[in-house]
């Protein structure tokens, strides 16, 4: 049973999900753009059996608090939320850490920052700051598929994106739903996220406050990032990346050499779905993630 409760941490308020035992190790989940807690909704039962499992709704979502100004939406900040959050359920113990997208690039800064908080780290499709930057700097198709990052950063996308029923946002998950791997009560959940006060530029801030930014136009260069010790990106934390390898956002080349910034790594791949591979092939996530903690399989991950 998913149960649903309100906390405060680093001076927000923020709704949460959850499932299992608060006794037991927490497993905390890190939702992404456009979704909100409801991305773990198979996740959160799944894991129950071992886990305390806690999937907030981040800064700027659904029922949690949403600051209006951009700078709070800067990573930092995101990051710190997450310790907090992690913290009130973790009774001091590390936790495992899973996340997609957006909250993976969260989790990924997480764990290079406080690695001392992690007991494992997994991450769907969602790229690792120092391969995004090698990427924007050298593979002309990762920057023309991050050109969409430019659009997100400029005024009036919150407003264009929430007419039309939110048409904006759910068109990110439209074929997902088109396809039958959403269903009906799925559009609903996500569209009554989206039409809570403030949602649609709480989203968007998270795109104008970042700190990596695309190149403007196709053949250009990214602008040249500053100059990063690759040790100080450093992931010290046992890590399993699960990828689409349909994703049009971020390309197979986000996970190439990704050993050389994470030691302790295992990936595993499909080539049949995409970015949204939580929804699209939930059963194999789980599954995998199973195997790779070391538990039973549920049913055979294929």
């Amino acid at each position: 049973m998913i149960r649903h409760r309100y906390i405060s941490a680093n001076g927000l308020r923020f709704h949460y999900a959850e499932a299992g035992d608060r006794g037991k190790p927490l497993m905390f989940f890190l939702h992404g753009f456009p979704e909100f807690w409801y991305a773990w909704k198979d996740f959160l039962p799944a894991f129950a059996d071992h886990y305390h499992c806690v999937a907030p709704d981040q800064r700027g979502y659904n029922l949690s608090e949403k600051p209006a100004e951009v700078a709070d939406y800067e990573a930092k900040l995101i990051i710190e939320d997450a310790i907090q959050l992690a913290a009130t359920f973790s009774n001091g113990e590390k936790f495992t850490l899973v996340a997609h997208d957006w909250g993976a690039a969260i989790a990924w800064g997480l764990a290079i920052k406080r690695p001392e908080l992690l007991e494992k780290l997994v991450i769907i499709n969602g790229v690792h700051p120092a391969v995004m930057q090698r990427e924007l700097q050298n593979n002309p198709k990762q920057v023309e598929a991050s050109l969409y990052i430019n659009r997100m950063q400029q005024g009036g996308v919150a407003e264009e994106y929430s007419q039309n029923n939110y048409a904006g946002f759910w068109k990110a998950l439209y074929p997902s739903y088109q396809s039958g791997l959403l269903t009906e009560q799925d559009r609903e959940q996500f569209l009554q996220a989206y039409a809570q006060p403030g949602a649609a530029d709480g989203m968007i801030n998270w795109y104008r406050a970042m700190k990596i930014k695309a190149p403007t136009q196709k053949g250009a260069a990214a602008e040249k990032p500053s100059p990063y010790d690759p040790s100080s990106l450093q992931v010290k934390v046992p890590t399993l990346v699960l990828w689409g390898l349909q994703d049009h956002a971020l390309l197979p080349g986000c996970i190439e050499n990704l050993d050389h910034f994470v030691p302790d790594l295992a990936i595993k791949t499909r080539d049949d779905c995409g970015h949204w591979i939580i929804h699209e092939r939930p059963d194999w996530c789980i599954e995998h993630i199973r195997a790779w903690l070391g538990f039973e399989p549920s049913q055979p991950a294929a």
